[in-house]
């Protein structure tokens, strides 16, 4: 970890974390909502999985949650703070206490998102998998809470004459499959979509932060309480720009899904170039050159 580029202050994510799990069941239902998600999709796999880890589980409500769906037989949880959860572990996504080969399927619930080294992050998920096992995450990408971002940007701008980072950086969904590739996964496969919420006003979207544990992590965040007027004019701002019906204001999660196998012999492997049983021209209806050739136009 010692040449891992340090972003987010890890101590004060799990103070943060541990004050979101006494409310968890009032203000998750982000969590819960991604977590059907993935086991729909584990149920489109049609497979069983013996032993399963989830990550970023805080609350022995979703642990029931998914237990027993998508062909799971025995899970076991882990985040960095405790829960009432029967099978968790207390651990650190950033050093994986398990040893190899272990899980058929390791679940990422939007924990990877405030890892500081996450290839390093997703290679102990790859090492800790059995050979053909499933891994299946979700994290937040770049698209999320971009309007809180531009509207905490203009009020600071206007007031004070400078800005600070209120919204942490995330990583982008064609990112997502070569971090995969990179970490030695088979299949690799990276999509998104944006779930999206309206609120009251901004107030009301930052008490669901607070209450989620998503709240600002950033080193370099600014220390000091923020200034009243520059408060309430990033509200203003962004109920200006951002308008809902119903008098709301819109706010969007961008939820990335990572899928990725660990590597085994049954498994479907690329063909070499020249390998195809159809050729691309056929499909297309055009002419097909040789490499070098220059092609003329069809008319």
């Amino acid at each position: 970890m010692s040449d891992t580029m340090q972003i987010f202050d890890r101590a004060v994510k799990r103070r943060q974390r541990q004050r979101a799990m006494l409310q968890a069941a009032d203000f998750d239902f982000l969590r819960a909502a991604v977590a059907d998600r993935l086991l729909d999709r584990l149920e489109d796999i049609r497979r069983t999985f013996p032993l399963a880890l989830v990550q970023g589980c805080d609350s022995a409500w979703l642990q029931a949650r998914l237990q027993g769906r998508g062909g799971i037989e025995t899970l076991i949880s882990m985040d960095a703070v405790p829960t009432a959860a029967p099978l968790h572990m207390v651990g650190d996504e950033e050093l994986l206490p398990f040893a190899e080969r272990r899980f058929d399927l390791v679940i990422g619930l939007l924990n990877l998102h405030w890892i500081n080294d996450l290839p390093g992050a997703l290679i102990q998920i790859q090492r800790v998998l059995k050979p053909d096992g499933l891994f299946l995450g979700a994290m937040l990408g770049g698209a999320t809470l971009s309007e809180l971002r531009q509207a905490w940007l203009a009020a600071e701008s206007e007031l004070e004459g400078g800005v600070s980072p209120r919204v942490s950086p995330m990583a982008e969904t064609l990112d997502g499959a070569a971090l995969l590739q990179r970490a030695g996964f088979a299949l690799p496969v990276a999509d998104s979509e944006v779930i999206r919420v309206t609120y009251a006003d901004a107030f009301r979207l930052m008490r669901d932060l607070r209450g989620m544990g998503e709240t600002n992590a950033i080193l370099d965040r600014r220390k000091s309480f923020t200034r009243r007027a520059t408060l309430l004019r990033m509200a203003e701002i962004y109920q200006q720009k951002f308008p809902a019906e119903g008098g709301r204001i819109a706010a969007g999660f961008e939820v990335i899904t990572l899928t990725g196998w660990s590597p085994h012999d049954s498994q479907q492997k690329p063909l070499r170039p020249g390998m195809a049983a159809n050729r691309l021209a056929a499909a297309l209806d055009t002419v097909e050159y040789p490499l070098g050739d220059r092609a003329s136009p069809k008319r």
